[in-house]
């Protein structure tokens, strides 16, 4: 039984010659009365344990820090979400627009808008054209057919119509369906009158008229045609092609496009009707100090998580003796160092000009995370937005460096990568040495087995002998006497009968 893990099974096992041999053999166990499995099994599994049990310790311990790492990673991506609007100072000063009517006009603002009041009055909207032909008995009553040539400012179209859609639906689907409309939708109108064409603008402003001409055919297109320049005038125009016309701050100003993004710099104005009795309406562009906060409110939530994240991941419990999966770990180590390089950046100011974490109320706790006072961040936002909008998103720029910060662990190819790379080969090289421990176990439990079921067998074969000897010293015993046989046999002391 000197067989180690390292050793191989035996090509073939003895063979007996004889039947019972072969019985023996087949039945593990029977010549000795030994549980050769369960000896097998103990002596496979004790000569693996040490090494089972370093694998399995090994295995725990990569998981856990790919689990950490993972956990890690998150935390950075929740803070660097956060980072995008800070970074950027278009997004955090951020510019409100009310109206004192908002039935008149609404309006929106971009950061380069300046905080002040205007007072805004509409005349009329900008109107696209529409025209309208004379009644007909339905939509199915036949018109003509030729060429339609329907122009709308710059653009212009040519339409055929033939004897398949000369009605005045299939007119208006021709319309509809043409590949180089030049911005006119075409629907039929049914009243108590009759059924009548109606052609709309899609384009408001004073040079967008339609204008619809006709030739070819049998000349009943001509009922559609609206040149008023050439004193054709067989369709209706309902309502002409305006320009909006509007004052602010007294000051007259047109445009073709009821929005309107020319007249105040950075205000974008979406009229929407004319004033009441030529009432002005004041419009006023505030900064979006309410927007600033939550976006900053939302970073320092962020940036709580992620210090929250490092101290439970490298943490020791003394009580219990339990240690983070990242304890005493270098990587987490370097980033906390430069995280609190950087947050610890305090530079000439006060609460007014927004020069320090401080100064705009958020300060670190004992337990190392940071609160905020909302009084104080509230007074450096209405005090000097500018100000606090550098701090964060300049250059260097608190929000800038982090973002920089985050970007060398974070990023595809960066630090974390590379770590979760390596743990995920160390794991893969765990698995081939078990499997290659496992063989070898197979390899070694195979031999036991082998050695165990010979040795069961001469055990076998050295009973048969002892009976066979049993019988011809001392006929009589029979089989009856086998025991007391093997009992003399045992004792090394044989009766000859003489």
């Amino acid at each position: 039984m000197a067989s180690t893990i390292s050793s191989t099974a035996p090509a073939t096992s003895t063979s007996t010659g004889s039947s019972a041999a072969s019985t023996v053999i087949s039945s593990t166990g029977i010549g000795s009365g030994l549980d050769i499995n369960g000896i097998v099994t103990s002596l496979t599994t004790a000569a693996g344990l040490a090494q089972n049990n370093q694998l399995a310790d090994r295995k725990t311990t990569l998981t856990a820090q790919v689990s950490a790492y993972g956990t890690f990673s998150a935390a950075l991506d929740t803070l660097q979400a956060t980072l995008t609007t800070l970074t950027d100072p278009k997004t955090l000063a951020g510019r409100t627009v009310t109206l004192g009517d908002d039935k008149i006009a609404t309006a929106s603002a971009t950061s380069g808008a300046i905080a002040a009041q205007y007072s805004l009055q509409v005349q009329n909207l900008a109107t696209a054209a529409t025209l309208a032909s004379q009644p007909l008995a339905s939509g199915a009553t036949v018109v003509g057919t030729g060429t339609l040539n329907i122009a709308v400012g710059g653009s212009a179209a040519s339409i055929t119509i033939d004897s398949t859609d000369n009605t005045l639906a299939g007119i208006a689907a021709a319309i509809n369906s043409s590949p180089n409309n030049p911005g006119v939708s075409a629907s039929i109108l049914t009243t108590s009158a009759g059924a009548r064409l109606v052609l709309t603008g899609s384009v408001t402003g004073s040079a967008n008229a339609i204008t619809v001409t006709q030739s070819g055919g049998d000349g009943g297109l001509a009922s559609l045609a609206y040149d008023p320049s050439n004193g054709v005038t067989n369709l209706t125009q309902t309502q002409a092609a305006t320009d909006a016309n509007f004052s602010v701050n007294g000051f007259a100003a047109t445009s073709a496009s009821n929005q309107v993004s020319s007249v105040i710099s950075g205000v974008t104005l979406n009229l929407l009707s004319a004033s009441a009795a030529g009432t002005p309406t004041t419009l006023t562009v505030g900064n979006d100090t309410a927007g600033a906060q939550t976006s900053i409110g939302t970073f320092v939530t962020a940036l709580n998580g992620l210090i929250t994240s490092i101290q439970s991941l490298t943490s020791y419990d003394p009580s219990t003796q339990t240690a983070g999966p990242l304890l005493g770990n270098a990587t987490l180590q370097s980033f906390q160092n430069q995280l609190e390089k950087i947050l610890d950046q305090v530079t000439s100011g006060n609460a007014a000009t927004g020069t320090s974490l401080a100064s705009l109320g958020l300060s670190a706790n004992p337990q190392g995370t940071y609160d905020t006072n909302s009084t104080t961040l509230g007074n450096a936002l209405t005090g000097n937005l500018a100000s606090v909008t550098g701090f964060f998103s300049g250059p260097n720029g608190i929000a800038t460096q982090l973002n920089t910060l985050v970007n060398q662990y974070a990023q595809p190819g960066g630090l974390l990568d590379s770590i979760n790379q390596g743990l995920k080969s160390s794991l893969t090289d765990v698995a081939n040495q078990q499997t290659a421990l496992n063989a070898r176990l197979a390899t070694y439990a195979a031999t036991l087995t082998q050695e165990y079921n010979a040795m069961d067998t001469a055990v076998a074969l050295l009973k048969q002998t002892q009976t066979y000897l049993t019988a011809e010293f001392n006929p009589s015993s029979g089989s009856t006497s086998s025991s007391s046989t093997n009992s003399s046999l045992g004792s090394g002391n044989l009766s000859t009968g003489g």
